[in-house]
Formats: structure tokens, C-alpha cells, sequence
């Protein structure tokens, strides 16, 4: 099995992210082997590109504040592993961002994951992830999200944290509500264990 170093290497020598590797752009995500918590989203934004920090944004305040955690337990506690769907920043698009590239996950979590045995729960945020994990859903985002104890133990889908999705959450008080406490719950009880 190789080490996580050694798939950060070839990751970095894959000719379609050789873009990337020329400008010493590194990969962005965490996978530490304590980690029991495993994140999965989108790709980083160009703020957490820039900064080399994944989830350093108004969306990774938003997701810490769901989880219940602070910055010093998501960054530093080895209990969270961060693993999006592309681990470069896509570009951006007409409304927002570009989507993560095609073919990505499916070359680079398997490997990944395989450093990871402690992984109790999978937060899966927006469409990519949760169609990539969740490949026999055929809901939309919100039908998955509000059907989240369909997923459990080992899924729990998310809408994503941006304050672009404040319309969502106003038309969707149930998420904050239900959902909010219980992914707060999940996380308490994995983290004491």
C-alpha cells in the first residue's frame, strides 16, 4: 500500500495536474491515520488554494460552527480528515466556481482511504459528493439531505456551508433545525471515543 507521501508524489506527477505542480501548487487536503471524521467536498477554494489552508473561508467557519467544533480541533486534532473531490482549485465559472474535475476522485480517494481505517463518519457536501458516495441516489441535494438517515451511520449529506446557500437555508429552516444538531451529536460522540 503506498504511504500518503508517496501518493501525494504521484499526484503531483500526474500529467493532468502537471498545470499545477509547474506553479508548485501542492495538493490541498488532510488525511491524517488518526482521523475518524472524513470530509468530503467539492475542491478548494481559490482563498484556501492561496493560503494553503483547506476550509479557510466563510464556508469552513459555517461547516466548523455545524460540526461544533473550533478551528484548533478541526486543523489540529488528527480526528479529520479532509478529502474534496479535486484537490486543486477548478477555476471559476459563469455562478461561481468550476466544478471539480472528472475523473479525480475515483483516480485518488481509494488510496487515500486505504491510510485511513479509522473512519467512522463521511460528510458528504453538495452534488459531486454525494453523487461520487451515494451512487444508487437518484435525489436531488435537498431530497438527500433531508433524507440523511437514509445515509447513516456512515454518510451523512450536507448542503454546502457557502453563505451563497443563506436563500436555501431560509426556505429550509428544517436543515438548521434537525440537521444542524444531529451531524453536532455525531461529531461529539466520534470525537470522545
Amino acid at each position: 500500500m503506498p504511504t500518503l507521501a508517496q501518493i501525494t508524489q504521484s499526484i503531483m506527477q500526474d500529467p493532468d495536474n502537471q498545470s499545477f505542480t509547474a506553479k508548485s501548487i501542492e495538493p490541498l487536503f488532510a488525511a491524517p491515520t488518526t482521523a475518524r471524521i472524513n470530509i468530503v467536498g467539492q475542491a478548494p477554494g481559490v482563498k484556501a488554494q492561496e493560503s494553503r489552508l483547506y476550509w479557510n473561508d466563510k464556508s469552513g467557519d459555517r461547516l466548523r460552527e455545524w460540526l461544533g467544533v473550533d478551528r484548533d480541533t478541526f486543523y489540529h486534532s488528527g480526528m479529520f480528515a479532509v478529502i474534496p473531490m479535486d484537490f486543486y482549485y477548478p477555476g471559476k465559472g459563469k455562478s461561481g466556481d468550476l466544478p471539480p474535475r472528472k475523473g479525480f476522485a475515483e483516480k485518488w480517494h481509494v488510496p487515500i482511504l486505504a491510510n485511513l481505517p479509522n473512519i467512522e463518519l463521511t460528510i458528504l457536501i453538495g452534488q459531486y459528493a454525494q453523487k461520487y458516495y451515494l451512487p444508487e441516489n437518484e435525489l436531488n441535494v435537498t431530497e438527500t439531505v433531508r433524507h440523511f438517515r437514509d445515509f447513516l451511520p456512515h454518510f451523512l449529506p450536507l448542503v454546502h456551508p457557502s453563505p451563497r446557500n443563506q436563500i436555501w437555508l431560509k426556505k429550509n429552516p428544517w436543515f438548521e433545525q434537525e440537521i444542524v444538531p444531529t451531524l453536532q451529536k455525531q461529531v461529539k460522540a466520534i470525537l470522545s471515543r
